[in-house]
């Protein structure tokens, strides 16, 4: 085929684009903004290689790729080779009936401003590395089975027989592609493969080489197929449809799945501080450990392992020296609670769910795969190294962004959104399987960024938000769907207090300093008992204190129960006052101190009297007051004053030197100024390549100098007298080299101020970073 049979070349191509074409095409593939291509004609030979066609695929949906593997095939047909000419019409054409005309004329724009198609609409070309950007090697869209529907390949594929369908799962299970020499044209047609391939349902990449089209390896892997009969975007719900939520339901859904959450994450929190975990040898928190925790906290497993990760990521528990060590420390490294998460318990709701949700948008892990087992057969546990992937956020933003354009309130099911995902990106559906999305789906719930089936407020906001204000509009949007915070109770003679929504932080720590949570939810029910107020009469608080918190904060009366167990608790308690001698006991009466000095817990204590009011011991105050208490009485701590002591137990921490890593861009975006400069070098390069020198005309030499020195400072002041332009080459301090057609305007100071031909900016150059100078005609 002739040079004028091809059509123009990418190169000329990209030439005649304007600067906002070239810059919309740098910002569709980064990848060939860097390094700055000297020229369109480097950059046209960057955007047909291998490596950038399969970046610039990454992006395409299932129709774009119909369209280039349209394209493909049709110039085959023709010459047998690529690039080969082909025409819109012919595309438009081939996938009639598919999509609609506009549709494709509008995926074929989209390929010319990513330069995988370009030329006129009658001479249509594509590079010979166009393929790789296709999400598979062989020509699944315009095959035998593109135009049938998924229950006519759900017919074909169960009439298949055992040794053909094992054939296929096996395919369906690892890599799509597969070696048999049955694959050859040649070869036996009676065998399994021969006859797979003449039914389609294997493509042939080679004599040696086959492919399972991807539509069959949904099918057999459960999955929603790919509908390449219809290749417009599926429909993420019904539009006819009702929806079964209104949008203030969603959010009120949402605002209580954030609270459980905090709350367990803060349970989580507390039990790692009474008890941190140990560290198995490769740095995970064990099955047995997770185990133990699920029994402390109440939580599921899974539940428990997913708050563990959050927690992980934002630095809130992690591994070291517990300090003060727990009562079975073994002197090694220990999962607990780091300093930061006493900052993160005392911060409020909306801070505290901003702050779990950007863990999972940011968080290169799969959390959901804790409890699966790994290669070995075993299971994997949480806080492992084989759980990271880089891809996760990617995956999660992609699936939530999906999601956004489903209407407000309208529920989407895991098999729509996994359908509409793997339209969109043809070439990840192993990585968007059903079981992916359907877990990334539940991890969401749990998060408070899907309630009913549909995208909250909030989780519209992190997806679609703008960068800089994101933490605001999400905070906004978080406030709104929280319930507003009580100062009140329901106290009831059955010694509970019912919370009807979140309580104000003040009124929560009260709360949970006097009676112990017995059922979380939109609407709290905590218990007072004799050991929860003993809790808060160790804390300091008085029998008048806390009958004043119930009588001023409850919507009911008192019940007379209450105020009874308040009173006789405190009647009891503080009769033994312990201090420090190790140790000492002091009691107003006689009378009790010698009970007890017969208890049992003397002998353990080794209590000895040193007046019938006062005894003391070797052992600490805790171990005193814990000995006293389980022989039957109530000691309370003191200090060297006589106050009451607040005794309760803090908990370990750990101190962790290291930072959370920031979350890098996938794949970085210039901005828009700083691809301007590269337009305009690339400009400025090629009006220097085209340049003609002086004298060329008559054969003579050109005029040109090499270097800063002499010779190249008289051609230059050469320039300036007679006003001629110069092809200056030049190499900046970064060392890249560049050529620039210019027209010198002065010299001095060891630098040439000149004016660049091509936009009239004023430019300057150190004469000793100047490589060499040409004479060129005006």
């Amino acid at each position: 085929m002739s040079a004028d049979d091809q059509g123009v070349s990418l190169a000329d191509d990209l030439a005649l684009r304007s600067d906002d074409e070239i810059i919309d095409l740098l910002t569709a593939r980064p990848d060939l903004a860097s390094p700055p291509p000297a020229g369109t004609g480097v950059l046209a030979s960057r955007a047909l290689s291998a490596a950038s066609s399969a970046l610039a695929g990454e992006d395409l949906d299932l129709l774009a790729v119909a369209v280039l593997e349209q394209a493909i095939a049709l110039g085959l047909e023709t010459t047998g080779t690529i690039p080969a000419p082909t025409t819109v019409a012919s595309i438009v054409a081939a996938l009639a009936g598919q999509a609609d005309n506009h549709e494709i004329l509008d995926r074929i724009d989209r390929l010319r401003l990513r330069a995988l198609l370009w030329g006129p609409d009658d001479a249509l070309l594509t590079g010979a590395h166009a393929p790789a950007a296709l999400p598979w090697r062989g020509h699944h869209l315009t095959g035998p089975l593109a135009r049938q529907k998924p229950e006519d390949l759900r017919a074909t594929v169960d009439a298949l027989d055992e040794r053909e369908r094992n054939l296929l799962e096996t395919l369906s299970r690892g890599p799509a592609l597969g070696r048999s020499r049955d694959a050859a044209p040649d070869a036996d047609p009676d065998s399994p493969v021969a006859r797979l391939l003449t039914a389609g349902l294997l493509a042939r990449i080679d004599d040696q080489t086959v492919e399972l089209p991807p539509m069959i390896g949904q099918l057999l892997r459960g999955e929603p197929p790919l509908r390449t009969d219809d290749l417009a975007a599926p429909a993420l719900h019904d539009e006819s449809a009702k929806r079964r939520f209104s949008p203030s339901a969603v959010e009120a859904a949402a605002g209580g799945e954030a609270l459980e959450l905090i709350r367990h994450a803060t349970a989580v929190i507390r039990a790692l501080g009474a008890t941190p975990a140990a560290v198995l040898r490769s740095g995970a928190l064990g099955v047995r450990e997770l185990r133990r925790l699920a029994k402390v906290t109440g939580l599921e497993q899974q539940r428990l392992a997913f708050i563990v990760e959050l927690l992980a990521y934002l630095r809130l528990i992690d591994a070291g020296f517990p300090e003060p060590p727990p009562a079975s420390d073994s002197g090694e490294h220990a999962f607990a609670p780091t300093t930061a998460a006493d900052t993160w318990l005392h911060q409020a709701p909306d801070r505290q769910w901003w702050a779990l949700l950007g863990a999972w948008l940011e968080m290169p892990r799969r959390a959901w795969q804790i409890g699966e087992p790994d290669r070995d057969g075993n299971a994997l546990p949480a806080l492992s190294g084989e759980l990271h992937d880089a891809y996760a956020p990617i995956a999660r933003h992609e699936m939530l962004s999906t999601l956004s354009k489903a209407g407000r309130a309208m529920p989407v099911t895991t098999d729509a959104l996994a359908a509409a995902v793997h339209w969109q990106h043809p070439r990840q559906i192993r990585r968007y399987s059903r079981h992916v999305v359907g877990e990334t789906l539940r991890e969401a719930r749990e998060l408070g960024v899907v309630a009913h089936g549909s995208l909250t407020a909030v989780g519209r906001a992190a997806i679609t938000g703008n960068h800089d204000d994101v933490e605001s509009s999400v905070l906004t949007a978080m406030r709104a769907a929280l319930p507003e915070p009580v100062d009140h109770f329901l106290a009831q003679a059955d010694l509970t207090l019912t919370v009807p929504g979140p309580m104000t932080a003040d009124l929560a720590e009260q709360v949970e300093l006097v009676a112990d949570l017995e059922s979380g939810g939109a609407a709290s029910v905590y218990r007072v008992s004799e050991a929860s107020v003993r809790r808060a009469l160790d804390a300091g608080r008085s029998s008048s204190e806390l009958l004043t918190l119930f009588t001023g904060h409850s919507r009911t009366p008192v019940p007379q129960s209450l105020t009874y167990l308040i009173e006789d608790v405190a009647r009891k308690h503080g009769q033994l006052r312990v201090g420090v001698a190790s140790a000492f006991v002091r009691c107003e009466d006689p009378t009790t101190l010698a009970a007890v000095l017969r208890s049992d817990a003397a002998d353990h204590l080794a209590l000895r009297a040193l007046a019938p009011t006062v005894a003391v011991s070797q052992a600490d105050v805790r171990e005193v007051i814990d000995r006293l208490r389980a022989a039957g009485f109530a000691p309370a701590g003191e200090d060297s004053t006589g106050t009451v002591v607040d005794l309760r137990e803090r908990g370990s921490r750990v101190t962790v030197a290291r930072q959370r890593r920031q979350p890098q861009p996938r794949r970085p975006v210039p901005s828009p100024d700083q691809l301007r400069t590269v337009v305009a070098r690339m400009r400025s390069q090629d009006r220097a390549a085209t340049a003609r020198p002086a004298n060329r005309a008559t054969s003579a030499t050109p005029v040109r100098a090499s270097g800063g020195g002499e010779s190249a400072t008289a051609l230059i002041q050469l320039a300036l007298r007679v006003n001629r332009r110069l092809r200056v080459d030049y190499v900046d301090a970064h060392g890249s080299a560049s050529r620039h057609v210019v027209t010198p305007r002065t010299l001095g100071a060891g630098q040439l101020v000149a004016v660049d031909s091509g936009t009239d900016d004023e430019q300057h150059f150190s004469l000793h970073r100047i490589t060499s100078v040409e004479l060129i005609e005006n």
